[in-house]
């Protein structure tokens, strides 16, 4: 399992039950989501100690990009000591729109090639498919709610962590001084970050909300109550009123396959 997991991870890894020769094994994507803003001072911060993405191939559609299609931002060995204005300034940064980037089918829009789609449609091919892969993961979590994160991944893969997940308010993001101009300034060149974000959440606690209600409902079964009344039924006795939880299909999905 991904060791970062826990922690501000803005890729994505899998998880996979393993098993002897001839038995088949289940792999399943997950990822955590940050919020943008800081996770752009985050990387900031660790460019600025002289971190690199230099083995990084960037393959896509089978080929690595050109140097004019992903020029570099800096020269010499790293970019350490970059002032934040310095960071933003770069329009080849890969900083910005990281999250949907590292999501979305980038095949969709010629890889690193800008001239292949026009850059409106551009941005809502990266933003649609980096929402669809998302909602297609057998799970995902939120840095800034990490026991909801710990509860939704133990209850999608029965699984149990021997310690609750930590909420660390105080990172190196959160220590830098900035005006709204500065702030502004970032959100903009994390647009797409932003509106999936705002997407991820809106998602996270309709599934939070939904094992919640499975969870109670498990609780009055157990504790033999004759009847259970539905909060999502219209009429109050089930049948035809009954509606549909908007994650119920993915939920069975991946309790059902798992």
């Amino acid at each position: 399992m991904c060791n970062q997991l826990s922690g501000a991870l803005e890729g994505i890894c899998f998880l996979g039950t393993f098993g002897h020769r001839g038995v088949k094994r289940k792999f399943y994507y997950i990822t955590l989501l940050r919020d943008p803003v800081s996770r752009y001072l985050s990387e900031w911060r660790h460019v600025q100690r002289g971190a690199t993405w230099k083995t990084s191939l960037h393959m896509c559609d089978g080929r690595t990009p050109t140097p004019e299609e992903l020029p570099p931002c800096y020269e010499g060995s790293d970019w350490s000591g970059c002032t934040l204005q310095q960071f933003m300034d770069c329009p080849y940064n890969l900083a910005n729109n990281r999250q949907v980037r590292m999501l979305a089918d980038l095949s969709l829009v010629g890889c690193y090639n800008l001239s292949t789609v026009p850059e409106k449609r551009r941005s809502q091919l990266l933003l649609e498919s980096a929402k669809k892969n998302l909602r297609d993961m057998a799970f995902y979590g939120l840095t800034e709610f990490q026991r909801k994160t710990q509860y939704l991944f133990e209850r999608t893969f029965h699984l149990k962590f021997i310690r609750p997940f930590m909420q660390y308010n105080s990172t190196r993001a959160a220590g830098v001084d900035l005006d709204n101009d500065t702030i502004q300034r970032i959100e903009e060149l994390n647009d797409l970050d932003m509106k999936l974000y705002d997407y991820a959440k809106d998602l996270f606690q309709q599934r939070y909300q939904y094992k919640h209600m499975l969870d109670r409902r498990e609780q009055r079964l157990l504790r033999g109550q004759a009847s259970f009344h539905s909060p999502f039924r219209e009429d109050g006795a089930g049948g035809e009123g009954t509606a549909r939880l908007p994650t119920e299909d993915y939920m069975n999905h991946i309790i059902n396959g798992w």
